[in-house]
């Protein structure tokens, strides 16, 4: 079900604490949907690149209230995740279009395109066809966004948010769900998507007027960046710079050692955040 052999898991159970099935009277293992659920969180943080070390306390971190979806938002989200487990972006587009015209921006981000991509990274752990899904997924989704925003942002005026990928994966949604946010608010974006050393990105700031430079990784950052790109930055530029994504909590105590603000995971949720820094900047 997961793709974890026997003896990883007991290295996990044994070794970092990480799973505790229950046990019958034989001393058998007894796996739940939980334990399932648990090893699906582990594999994720994995593939960020964190060390299995790490990864109990950020399966233990506090984690923001996040209500139950209602019927009808599960409904959505069960077309949505069907529409693009079958290739089928007519049906995708009919359901996106429709939450676009009947709820807000960051409603759509919190409600649909997050939880589906919630679910489908997991299912994308080492299984068949995994890779062919997930292309099929971001690039429908990147094409959808890319279209819709530069309209809308080419007739916004104001000092840009830059927003910059760090990761290697080069179609980042996050970053997008970010977009779609700030242009509904009327806030223009410039968008980094390929992976950008963070060295370099004073250029864009020398160059350029901006109002805040948002990272983004989806992965954890390598000593490198932490101990000589990133300070780099922060030091020859003035704006304020925060940094979003799975990045955020794995490096969370360095990060703010650094004078970076960190942003929630989940874009519907770093938003708030991203607006108030704005705000004070006025």
């Amino acid at each position: 079900m997961t793709g974890v052999n026997a003896v990883t898991l007991r290295a996990w159970e044994r070794r970092y604490g990480l799973i505790t099935p229950h046990r019958t009277v034989k001393g058998h293992r007894l796996y739940t949907e939980e334990n399932v659920q648990q090893i699906q969180a582990i594999l994720t943080w994995l593939s960020r690149g964190v060390a299995v070390g790490q990864v109990k306390e950020l399966l233990h971190a506090p984690q923001p209230l996040i209500g139950t979806a209602d019927s009808f938002w599960h409904e959505r989200q069960q077309d949505f995740i069907d529409a693009l487990l079958t290739f089928d972006a007519p049906m995708l587009e009919q359901i996106f279009s429709h939450a676009m015209r009947t709820f807000s921006a960051q409603q759509v981000a919190h409600h649909l395109l997050e939880p589906v991509l919630q679910h489908l990274h997991q299912r994308w752990q080492g299984q068949f066809g995994s890779h062919l899904e997930e292309v099929f997924c971001h690039t429908w989704l990147h094409n959808r966004m890319a279209t819709q925003l530069y309209e809308i942002n080419q007739q916004l005026c104001g000092e840009p948010v830059l927003l910059v990928n760090l990761s290697e994966q080069p179609c980042e949604p996050s970053l997008w769900l970010l977009a779609m946010m700030l242009n509904a608010d009327g806030i223009r974006y410039a968008m980094l998507e390929w992976e950008v050393p963070a060295s370099e990105l004073s250029l864009i700031t020398e160059r350029c007027s901006a109002a805040a430079i948002v990272l983004f990784s989806g992965r954890a950052l390598s000593a490198h960046q932490l101990r000589r790109q990133l300070p780099k930055l922060v030091q020859h530029q003035p704006l304020p710079v925060m940094l979003a994504g799975p990045a955020a909590a794995i490096h969370q105590q360095v990060l703010m050692e650094l004078g970076v603000l960190t942003l929630p995971e989940r874009a519907s949720l770093a938003y708030p955040l991203l607006l108030d820094q704005l705000r004070t900047l006025q």
